[in-house]
């Protein structure tokens, strides 16, 4: 892999780690791990929407191995949810499920909602460009 693909990855996932630290500080609060669900919902729809939008405008494999990788992959958390899922249900299994099913299907509409944004937005670049 070249260099500026890793550099790209690990400037990327700093930005992520630390936004997503920024956010769950600010909603520790609230006593639910609402910071992760937020995280994972909104990590969900960014990446759908770069993914859209690249299907139409090409970057540079680093920009999106920085962005997708890096950003997304720092900011979303897989282990933190199933942290909170074993937590949440030990103590409530209703909101435990809540939980669940608000994350997993929440993550995969809100990715598709993203794709589609991303196309769209895209797509139309790519009418304006075509126009000139």
């Amino acid at each position: 892999m070249k260099a500026i693909n890793l550099i790209s990855i690990a400037f990327g996932a700093i930005a992520g780690t630390y936004a997503r630290y920024l956010l769950n500080l600010s909603l520790l609060y609230t006593g639910y791990p609402i910071g992760t669900v937020i995280e994972n919902l909104l990590g969900s729809f960014i990446l759908g929407l770069l993914t859209g939008f690249f299907v139409w405008k090409k970057p540079k494999e680093w920009i999106k191995l920085g962005l997708g990788v890096g950003v997304c992959g720092g900011f979303t958390t897989y282990s933190t949810f199933a942290g909170d899922v074993i937590s949440l249900t030990q103590h409530h299994l209703f909101w435990g499920a809540i939980y669940v099913i608000v994350s997993l299907v929440g993550g995969i509409l809100l990715a598709l909602a993203g794709y589609l944004c991303g196309e769209a937005a895209g797509g139309n670049l790519v009418k304006v460009h075509e126009v000139k």
